[in-house]
């Protein structure tokens, strides 16, 4: 063989290695992005328990959790109220926030992809309103039944499922239903259960439960509990693992309809199964802190600008940065107006504003 023709050879070699070690090395930094980001995801939970009116510092914190998980440590090296402050009121609370923030960013990252528009998360497509109008009720009108954690879970879960099969319904109404008509009926719908809601807080006889409600539907971790706290994992960790797995589907879609089809997705089905997933992450969240807005909008923009747009990395990229998010703005709502605490439904539009500004600032013509 002639040396020509070795070179020609090797050439054509590397011009086929050269995509294949870009998308090594872009594979290998998303990873190396997950793994920073679940160590702050880490060391934000393990700051946040011992920030608070009687600050502990993290060395206390980290053996106070290793006593608790293992039995094993010094119990005479820490006062019994920092062991009470950390495992009985402070650790429950950061644990839902950190399942709620992962539960809202992921269902984000899903509804923005299930309908093709940056702008979509729980609340624009009424999910949220659903689920928020269902917790109204129960708090104002239901039994004691409803009024345990699971009861609430039970009734917000009907209230998003509801919600979520009347746009579905809409969605259809002329035809097969698209993007824009999947979009259109949520901020319908959405905007119609906000009504209910506040049609049931003035239709309430108590004061103080209009107040709680109104307190509630602001968003808040006071609320956490470790009673709440299982329902919740069961739910939220299943579901994020089966929106992992639905990620082909989902970059199918990115691609349209018709494309999606030509690669054996059924498009309208995809769409019903994860709304429903939706609505089932939605409402158990909501059940337990209430509405709170952005974490589902912003977060998922942050995450493809850090990992880019496959969904198999997006989802769970998604979910750490919303619980760290989340569990961040709840120190801030715990610290800013010391002894009151702020709802975190304020601080997380403090912060997700600005940062969805600057988003679409930085967005190209025609880029999501």
């Amino acid at each position: 063989m002639s040396t020509t023709t070795r070179d020609a050879e090797r050439g054509v070699a590397i011009a086929g290695e050269e995509p294949n070690l870009k998308a090594v090395h872009r594979g290998r930094g998303r990873v190396l992005r997950m793994v920073l980001l679940g160590v702050f995801v880490i060391a934000a939970a393990i700051v946040s328990l011992g920030i608070g009116p009687s600050p502990i510092d993290p060395a206390t914190v980290l053996r106070i959790l290793w006593w608790g998980a293992t039995g094993w440590g010094d119990p005479e090296t820490w006062a019994t109220a920092q062991q009470t402050i950390v495992l009985d009121i402070r650790l429950p609370r950061v644990l839902v926030g950190l399942l709620a923030g992962a539960a809202l960013a992921a269902t984000g990252a899903t509804l923005q992809s299930l309908v093709r528009n940056p702008l979509a998360d729980p609340y624009i497509l009424g999910v949220s309103a659903g689920a928020s109008t269902g917790a109204a009720a129960a708090i104002l009108f239901g039994t004691a039944l409803f009024a345990t954690s699971l009861g609430l879970a039970a009734s917000a879960f009907v209230g998003a499922a509801v919600a979520t099969g009347i746009v579905l319904l809409l969605s259809h109404a002329g035809g097969r239903p698209t993007s824009m008509r999947l979009l259109l009926a949520g901020v319908t719908v959405g905007y119609l259960l906000q009504a209910g809601t506040s049609f049931l807080i003035f239709a309430s006889d108590t004061a103080e439960g209009a107040r709680s409600v109104m307190f509630w539907l602001l968003g808040s971790l006071a609320m956490s509990s470790p009673s709440s706290l299982g329902v919740m994992a069961v739910v939220i960790v299943l579901g994020i693992a089966v929106l992992i797995g639905s990620a082909r589907g989902l970059d199918a879609l990115d691609l349209g309809d018709e494309t999606a089809e030509t690669l054996g997705i059924r498009p309208d089905r995809l769409r019903r199964r994860l709304l429903l997933l939706s609505a089932a992450l939605v409402g158990v969240t909501v059940s337990v802190v209430g509405a709170i807005g952005f974490v589902g909008l912003v977060v998922p923009h942050l995450a493809r600008r850090a990992v880019g747009s496959p969904h198999r990395i997006l989802i769970p990229t998604a979910a750490l940065l919303g619980a760290g998010f989340l569990v961040v703005s709840d120190v801030a709502a715990r610290m800013v107006l010391v002894p009151q605490e702020l709802p975190i439904g304020i601080v997380t539009a403090l912060v997700g504003t600005p940062l969805l500004v600057r988003h679409v600032a930085r967005m190209r013509d025609g880029a999501v």
